[in-house]
């Protein structure tokens, strides 16, 4: 069928509630009608991502029950009934509009197909997802969240039985049996009762988060002034409790963001990247002259941080936080306890918290964009040492992404902003023991290590259209060459690339990556969440000023070739 027929169809169909049929109803619009039907919602590597409405290209309780239906068909599978019957599928969901409703359209899925479901019993973050499917030793978990997305979206992950978000071989096979589901009709929404245990676990992933503590100095701890911000997301509960039971006793909330909305109603976007939405609290601290400002994302897997200077308040980046966690967590661990000590980050990343991790010895890999692929590896460690693998048995110390995800423990397979929250505040109040802020003690590794300049230009093109003109770019660079002068090496993730010795090789992903002779680096990708195209920089100089002037160069080179501006 073509998107008017399909259209045509949902909106006569009385298997379609009556909400649905009076939205599609509504519509006067045919390019909104075929956006919302010239496909249906893809169900890839990162699960389902979308604009909530009526629609076969949107998130709504059909797309989500055909998610499910595939999904389960696939455990029923691998595992068996019985298996899925007792182990079960975990299930949690963040305060966005909907979620707590697609929760438990997925838990009423599952449950009429005979697998137990542990559905979380309130909104909370993504990592106590991950950790509860360990936890619980179930079989799958599912997680109902777009994390920093706008308002009008919503999504759908889901993790393997270590709590890892699926990587492509396994996402590979659950796709194919969501792509078997053709027929809404066939979706069974009629649950059962029997099989949904509704709890919640977050004592137990604070009880987790704590072990992970660096830093016991009861009387630092509450020295430092604190400002924190859910941005209307679930990492309150959490994120406080940990905070102030580790000792920290001047933790003050913004009060209106304190509230979960998924309207996000007092910022522009919930994103703890962007300055807007720490706004608030940065106006907060200036009144009562805290130290730091954190806020997490709706689903608390990452986490912005704002630092008070002699001029004001200055966000610290992902690059520059990731660096920052590395020195203190490596400075305050035992590593001679350890076997084989490794940290994670990804191709997209900064070099400059690998050179802190080698400057302690240990090992670095590089995993592509994605904390599912630092998860994978957290499992590879894992199990390699369970196996007696020596080749791949090393000890899971750090990871991270530039994009403020970090992970410190194996507690969970994600990234997590409770324990990234309990480790900041214990490193910016170890520094201002020793009268520094975070800042100072980034001056003082550039200072050893070189000046890093990292940025991220992000450009939304919208619609059809725009998933094929980011398509044709990225044809285009792949064409023509380096659009870079002093070019060393063009890594192409399309093509296979090895990985470290002894682990073969990295997924293929529409990636490529431009290295310069200087150690500077520039990646173009698509987003694999959002209408997007995304360019990341890396620039190595020897002074910020240097660093700068190349930084608007290299931008204003690629942003041409691409036609952007």
């Amino acid at each position: 069928m073509n998107y008017r027929e399909k259209y045509e169809q949902w909106k006569s169909d009385v298997f379609f509630d009556m909400a649905t049929r009076n939205e599609l109803a509504s519509l006067t619009d045919e390019k909104e009608i075929e956006d919302r039907f010239y496909r249906d919602l893809e169900f890839g590597t990162g699960g389902l991502r979308g604009v909530m409405g009526a629609g076969t290209n949107r998130m709504n309780k059909y797309t989500v029950g055909k998610a499910t239906t595939g999904l389960g068909r696939y455990l029923l599978a691998a595992y068996g009934a019985d298996v899925c019957k007792e182990r079960g599928v975990v299930i949690g969901y963040d305060t966005r509009n909907n979620s707590e409703y697609f929760s438990k359209t997925a838990a009423h899925v599952l449950s009429g197909m005979g697998i137990k479901v542990f559905l979380h019993a309130h909104a909370r973050p993504t990592p106590q997802l991950s950790f509860s499917v360990k936890f619980w030793g179930a079989v799958a978990g599912i997680v109902i969240t777009a994390s920093h997305n706008p308002k009008e979206y919503n999504g759908y992950k889901v993790y393997d039985e270590f709590g890892c978000q699926l990587v492509p071989s396994q996402a590979k096979q659950v796709i194919a049996y969501v792509d078997a589901v053709e027929d809404y009709h066939s979706i069974n929404f009629d649950g059962n009762d029997e099989l949904i245990t509704v709890a919640d676990l977050t004592d137990n992933l604070i009880n987790a988060v704590r072990k992970q503590s660096r830093y016991p100095d009861k009387e630092a701890k509450e020295n430092l002034q604190i400002i924190y911000t859910p941005l209307h997301g679930t990492g309150n509960v959490p994120v406080q409790r940990t905070l102030r039971v580790e000792g920290f006793t001047h933790v003050d909330s913004v009060p209106e963001q304190v509230v979960p909305d998924g309207n996000f109603p007092t910022v522009v976007s919930p994103n703890p990247e962007d300055r807007r939405a720490l706004e608030m609290g940065i106006a907060q601290a200036k009144r009562t002259g805290a130290d730091i400002v954190l806020g997490t994302d709706p689903d608390c897997d990452r986490v912005g941080v704002a630092v008070k200077t002699a001029d004001g308040y200055q966000l610290i980046t992902g690059n520059q936080m990731g660096a920052l966690l590395m020195d203190f967590v490596l400075s305050n661990t035992d590593l001679s306890a350890l076997h084989k000590p490794a940290v994670v980050k990804t191709v997209v990343t900064s070099e400059l918290g690998a050179e802190i991790a080698k400057k302690y010895g240990l090992t670095v890999f590089s995993t592509l964009t994605g904390f599912k692929f630092i998860g994978e590896k957290i499992t590879q460690f894992e199990q390699a040492r369970n196996e007696n693998d020596s080749t791949w048995d090393y000890t899971f110390v750090f990871g991270y992404e530039e994009s403020y995800g970090y992970l410190a423990g194996t507690h969970a397979r994600d990234k997590d902003a409770v324990v990234s929250s309990l480790l900041i505040c214990e490193m910016a109040a170890y520094h201002k023991a020793h009268s520094k802020t975070l800042l100072d003690r980034m001056n003082e590794i550039y200072a050893e290590l070189g000046y890093y300049r990292d940025a991220l230009d992000s450009f939304t093109l919208k619609g059809k259209d725009g998933l094929e003109k980011i398509s044709s770019m990225m044809a285009d660079l792949r064409s023509s060459g380096s659009p870079f002068e002093g070019t060393a090496q063009v890594i192409d993730y399309s093509q296979p690339v090895k990985a470290e010795e002894g682990f073969g090789y990295l997924p293929t992903s529409n990636v490529l990556k431009y290295i310069l002779d200087d150690g500077s680096w520039i990646a173009v990708r698509p987003s694999g969440t959002e209408p997007k195209i995304k360019i990341y920089y890396s620039i190595k100089a020897v002074d910020k000023e240097s660093a700068e002037k190349k930084l608007l160069e290299t931008q204003n080179t690629i942003q041409t070739k691409l036609g952007l501006k």
